[in-house]
């Protein structure tokens, strides 16, 4: 005697669907909660064959009582990854390699483009549009927190 199984083939696949919706979702990631801070809005611009250098864009937010600060950045995806800041020095934007970038408590800081940002150096390869970097932020007090940055079409603001 051959028992239906349709409730269990129908459980499986309702399985296999989440899993698979879940795992999507987690490759275009764009927000990281981690303790008080969270990241979200990240971003990188695609890079031609050969270039060296990319920015990377995020906002984070600390919903903690106490300040932090970003500290430091990495990824396997380039050489090197610095905090930079752009600024106007008289009519001259300037940009320059800071120490960290402060996260107030109970406040945001916002990494975007002619201010605040990531600078990944020595890129290993292009960043090819609709890929995902992943970078490892380090901050002071809350630690590491991993996010992918999706990779947008050169010259795109936002994702």
């Amino acid at each position: 005697m051959i028992k239906s199984n349709k409730g269990l083939v129908f459980r499986l696949a309702t399985a296999c669907i989440g899993a698979t919706v879940i795992l999507s979702s987690q490759a275009f990631a764009q927000a990281v909660k981690m303790d008080a801070v969270s990241v979200s809005d990240a971003y990188t611009r695609a890079t031609v064959q050969g270039q060296k250098v990319a920015g990377g864009f995020l906002k984070i937010q600390n919903k903690g009582n106490t300040p932090d600060q970003l500290v430091s950045a990495s990824s396997p995806s380039a050489g090197d990854v610095q905090l930079h800041e752009m600024a106007m020095e008289g009519n001259v934007m300037k940009m320059r390699q800071v120490k960290d970038i402060a996260v107030p408590a109970n406040g945001s800081v916002e990494l975007k483009p002619g201010g605040y940002h990531l600078m990944f150096l020595d890129l290993k390869g292009p960043f090819v549009a609709g890929e995902t970097i992943p970078v490892k932020l380090k901050f002071a007090k809350s630690g590491d927190v991993e996010v992918k940055l999706p990779v947008n079409a050169a010259g795109a603001m936002k994702h």
